[in-house]
């Protein structure tokens, strides 16, 4: 266990960016991580738990406290049945199931991030999402001082939402077990539009497994997705902002405010309809590179906001203001960060 003190965390985060940690700890074992959380618990120390640090927005003014980064290792494979340690690094996870032809986080690749992240978010992406494969996460429960297993339905899972985001400071996911699917060399069903037009198939088929997997990786990389340091439009969070969910009244209203165009729309749960925050973005005039500063939208894809090298995380917060403010006035829907927020809010 290696502990730290006035602890650079700008490049534990994908964005790059976020002042520094007055303890930093990094854990290697499941043990190390447990002793570390009862140890600022019962001190009363402010504890930040960082993964792969792809879905962080830190402060300048860096954490006052201690940062737990989850390092662990673990890739267990039974037949079908896979558990990962929470510091498994996810993209190379979601290869080497791919590599043992199992299907069911294929349409996952190429997420950055950590193992232990993908259920607190309900990663999901091109159709795909970790509900539908995660049968159990073991996780230390910081109100009952003890570990806990919970079963996917325990887990409360819905749009990037889950019970770990729901609490955020009462679990810390040590290990993710999912049941994948042996489909001869066969992919999950297509079901995202763009991937089966990508494809050359229809919704619902199955293709080849490798096929699918690398033309997902194809499309991440086209919009900035997959991580390479020197590509600025990589230096992000993914996509900032999650897909607005809108009741019926809300529907309408926005409806209403569009001048005869139209809007992606899609059947979410009672009875309400999800819409494009990308395309909400575009429209409202946040084209693909908005900006003028260190910070900017990505080059590739108008959802990714970006530091091209020299931002500060007020420089990143003003640009999402800007855009959250100018999507506001146009269209009467309000976007909702995706990132977790640590010393900062929109």
């Amino acid at each position: 266990m290696l502990v730290e003190h006035d602890a650079p965390l700008a490049p534990l985060t994908t964005l790059r960016l976020g002042g520094p940690a007055r303890r930093l700890v990094t854990a290697t074992t499941d043990a190390e991580v447990i002793a570390t959380v009862r140890e600022a618990d019962e001190a009363g120390e402010p504890l930040l738990v960082i993964g792969g640090g792809s879905n962080l927005v830190i402060g300048d003014a860096g954490f006052d406290g201690t940062v737990l980064r989850i390092a662990t290792g673990g890739f267990e494979l039974d037949g079908a049945t896979l558990e990962l340690a929470a510091g498994e690094v996810w993209a190379d996870a979601v290869a080497r199931t791919v590599d043992k032809g199992l299907a069911g986080i294929e349409f996952l690749a190429g997420i950055p991030g950590s193992a232990g992240a993908t259920p607190v978010q309900n990663v999901g992406a091109y159709g795909q999402e970790v509900a539908s494969s995660i049968t159990e996460v073991v996780a230390y429960d910081r109100a009952a001082g003890e570990t806990v297993t919970l079963s996917g339905a325990e887990c409360a899972f819905s749009y990037r939402h889950s019970r770990f985001k729901e609490q955020p400071d009462r679990y810390v996911v040590l290990r993710v077990r999912f049941a994948l699917e042996d489909a001869a060399g066969q992919s999950s069903p297509v079901k995202y539009a763009e991937v089966a037009k990508t494809l050359g198939v229809e919704a619902e088929q199955r293709v080849d497994l490798r096929t699918a997997y690398e033309a997902v990786l194809r499309l991440r990389a086209g919009k900035g997705m997959v991580l390479d340091p020197a590509d600025h439009d990589t230096w992000s969070a993914g996509s900032f902002f999650t897909n607005p969910i809108l009741t019926a009244d809300q529907l309408a209203a926005f409806r209403a405010r569009l001048d005869g165009r139209t809007a992606p729309a899609y059947p979410a749960p009672d009875g309400c309809t999800k819409t494009s925050a990308a395309w909400l973005i575009d429209q409202a005039g946040f084209g693909k590179g908005w900006g003028s500063g260190p910070a900017t939208l990505s080059t590739k894809h108008t959802l990714a906001l970006t530091n091209r090298g020299g931002a500060t995380t007020e420089d990143l917060l003003a640009l999402a203001r800007a855009i959250r403010d100018g999507v506001r006035d146009a269209f009467g829907v309000e976007l909702v960060n995706e990132p977790v927020m640590v010393g900062v809010s929109l």
